[in-house]
């Protein structure tokens, strides 16, 4: 079974070599929105955590929120990346079900019913290990993005390996912000695959 969070992106075979420069750049406003919206999910998340704790529930709002703002973030950064040549829409669809009007699909599927209470009090401190974990992976993903940089700059082109590990690290990072932001109880796997 698939982790309840992972992300595609349907990246062109070609790509104007001034987009590396250029998209991040056209991407800052929805970098910005972006963060504003993380901000917000955060303190949905520190909602949900005291709703789990007393009830065993997550309430759906909260839940639809947190799924709004990482679906947000992750179709920007992808844009912002050059992963794609599409400009993300200004879009605050607030369910788990990804719309599908972009060529980045972030999947979720948040737990709302029968959540664990112990391994939500101390989410914090099981998610130490994958939070290194990911951070390894993000190390790699970065320098690869780096490398990416220059190859559609000079030829057009994502390299397949380099765009496969880039989205092992969004992949990574996404798993890790639905574990800590309580969407689901299911620990991220040590592992690379989506």
């Amino acid at each position: 079974m698939a982790y309840p969070a992972t992300i595609e992106v349907q990246t062109p075979d070609k790509l104007a070599n001034w987009r590396p420069i250029g998209q991040i750049f056209m991407a800052i406003p929805h970098l910005v929105i972006g963060y504003v919206l993380n901000t917000v999910a955060e303190v949905c998340a520190v909602i949900s955590w005291f709703a789990i704790l007393f009830t065993g529930k997550m309430p759906e709002g909260l839940s639809n929120m947190i799924c709004m703002s990482l679906r947000y973030q992750n179709r920007a950064m992808a844009y912002a990346s050059c992963l794609h040549d599409q400009f993300p829409p200004f879009e605050f669809t607030s369910t788990p079900a990804d719309p599908g009007t972009t060529p980045v699909q972030v999947n979720l599927q948040p737990t709302l019913e029968g959540r664990n209470r112990l391994t939500c009090a101390l989410r914090i401190l099981w998610a130490i290990p994958v939070m290194l974990f990911t951070l390894l992976i993000m190390i790699v993903a970065c320098v690869c993005q780096l490398i990416a940089f220059f190859a559609v700059l000079f030829t057009g082109k994502w390299p397949a390996a380099i765009r496969g590990w880039v989205l092992k690290g969004m992949n990574a990072s996404l798993r890790l912000s639905a574990y800590t932001m309580l969407l689901t109880d299911v620990y991220p796997p040590f592992s690379t695959e989506s």
